[in-house]
């Protein structure tokens, strides 16, 4: 089975559905034949190079309401091991962590992709990194095993450029409109942080049906926790 995971660095609820489904695929019983694949997503794909306070952007763009919504966002994070510190984060561009998944999923395969994902994640929200900087980028790459001369020359020039464009457009599409959104087989979509007990239902469902009728239509999707457009 392959899902794909269509989702933003700069996005908590993606952190949220990035640990409650890979607790719901410890628990699924086909899980080694479950192949984890992450796609690009901008929320704000006109975010500047240079990174600005969270805090002071996120207040301009949803006023007082701000403080509650990272207030929510920490106390749900807790629960999944998170420890989301939005006084330190920066709002930064993620075109360039979005190139850096490409490069290890298509170098070093999806497992590293993996840990690259969750690297990055933890270094914009628990960090205070700039996940837009090349230089901290690099070390949050060779951390995550890959080459630090690779990493060096292909953030430095435009190579997978033009992949994750084609990837950004492919997202909108399928019609993916907010993060996360869980890609089953590329037939059945799930969206939002869903509960662990959810996502191992989609995971047994899919399955059974993938087994029953390799070519069954598209299911509903299904919204909740996720940062909508």
């Amino acid at each position: 089975m392959k899902v794909e995971i269509w989702s933003d660095v700069a996005c908590p609820w993606c952190f949220v559905g990035k640990r409650r489904f890979e607790q719901a695929l410890d628990r699924f019983a086909g899980k080694d034949g479950v192949e984890v694949v992450y796609r690009p997503y901008q929320l704000v794909p006109d975010a500047p190079e240079t990174a600005t306070p969270h805090r002071a952007w996120l207040a301009d763009r949803y006023g007082p309401q701000s403080v509650a919504m990272d207030a929510r966002v920490t106390e749900l994070g807790k629960g999944e091991g998170i420890d989301f510190d939005f006084d330190t984060a920066l709002h930064a561009n993620t075109f360039l962590g979005h190139r850096l998944l490409h490069l290890a999923e298509s170098e070093y395969g999806a497992a590293v992709q993996g840990v690259l994902k969750e690297a990055l994640l933890t270094a914009h929200f628990s960090r205070g990194v700039d996940v837009g900087d090349q230089g901290q980028l690099t070390e949050i790459a060779v951390a995550a095993g890959l080459d630090r001369d690779r990493v060096t020359g292909y953030l430095a020039g435009d190579e997978g450029a033009d992949a994750v464009r084609a990837q950004l457009a492919e997202g909108r599409e399928i019609g993916i409109t907010a993060v996360p959104t869980f890609v089953f087989e590329g037939k059945w979509a799930v969206q939002g942080g869903q509960e662990a007990d959810t996502f191992l239902r989609v995971l047994e469902q899919v399955a059974a049906e993938t087994a029953a009728e390799p070519d069954a239509p598209h299911g509903d999707s299904c919204a909740d926790g996720a940062c909508a457009v």
